[in-house]
């Protein structure tokens, strides 16, 4: 079995130590030749000005394809895309087009009075512009928002109707819940190859069990007890390591060919888990005599 084609997901930093950080997250995983890296876009569009520095800089600076987050929150039509143009402007030409979550303390989305509505009316006009590869968000789980799991799989389908050129799901922590999704999508007409599942390497349980619950995935009672048992042990890391691992594994076994490693600007874990899939850094020889 061959190596899966990866991609990474970075958060711009809003302290001098969170850009330390991030510097060494890329630096780290660049060598392993992802086929794009993306970075994220605050709530509420708290981070537009941070997202564009980081998306511009890392694409100059370490020669990657840089993914820019872009949502509607917060913004008019002309606003956002000229956001995007600015983008395009510097050579970024991959967007991940995302409705984007509210304002803390705002209970819910809502448009701006000239804004893009949702998502889909954000990818047609970007699709419009004929400068960008646009991927989108899916959920193999119920977004907290809809009705049901089939209203997620045909929300999906508009969006690729409307232009999207791939998906990147959220994260999940047992691989049928994935394939589940796989086989909806492509019963509903999706070509389920143009969804790639993202992956969330745990460094630290009891927060990333704390976000999944505020997301709705579901959290397995046995993942629980093992993460319990392993802080008792001192054998976290270990555990961390070997179930993403697995879980990479029993998807690529089932013809996945991609994955989108969600990092938390925490490389370690998934430079590992790349590591034990095939994935290797890029070999340069020079001066070779």
């Amino acid at each position: 079995m061959s190596a899966p084609r990866i991609s990474f997901e970075f958060f711009p930093p809003k302290t001098l130590e969170a850009s330390f950080r991030l510097w060494e997250t890329v630096r780290m995983l660049a060598p392993l030749n992802p086929d794009f890296v993306s970075v994220t876009y605050g709530a509420g569009g708290t981070t537009r000005q941070l997202t564009h520095e980081a998306v511009t800089t890392i694409g100059r600076e370490f020669g990657l394809n840089v993914a820019a987050h872009l949502t509607c929150v917060d913004a008019s039509r002309a606003e956002t895309l000229e956001i995007a143009r600015s983008y395009a402007a510097a050579g970024v030409s991959e967007i991940v087009a995302l409705r984007g979550d509210p304002p803390k303390g705002q209970g819910g989305f809502s448009a701006h009075p000239e804004g893009f509505a949702h998502s889909a009316e954000l990818i047609t006009a970007l699709k419009e512009t004929g400068d960008f590869n646009i991927r989108v968000g899916a959920y193999p789980e119920p977004h907290p928002e809809a009705v049901d799991a089939s209203a997620d799989i045909q929300w999906l389908k508009r969006k690729f109707e409307a232009g999207a050129d791939s998906a990147i799901t959220q994260f999940f922590f047992e691989a049928e819940t994935f394939l589940r999704f796989r086989d909806a999508a492509d019963k509903a007409g999706i070509d389920a190859s143009k969804i790639v599942p993202g992956i969330i390497p745990i460094e630290n349980w009891s927060g990333i069990r704390r976000f999944a619950l505020s997301t709705g995935a579901t959290v397995p009672a046995w993942l629980d007890d093992a993460f319990t048992k392993a802080a008792r042990d001192g054998r976290e890391d270990l555990l961390a390591t070997a179930l993403c691992t697995e879980l990479c594994d029993t998807l690529m076994n089932e013809g996945v060919p991609a994955l989108h490693f969600y990092t938390l600007n925490r490389p370690t874990l998934t430079r590992d888990v790349c590591y034990a899939l095939g994935v290797t850094p890029a070999v340069e020889l020079q001066n070779v005599a």
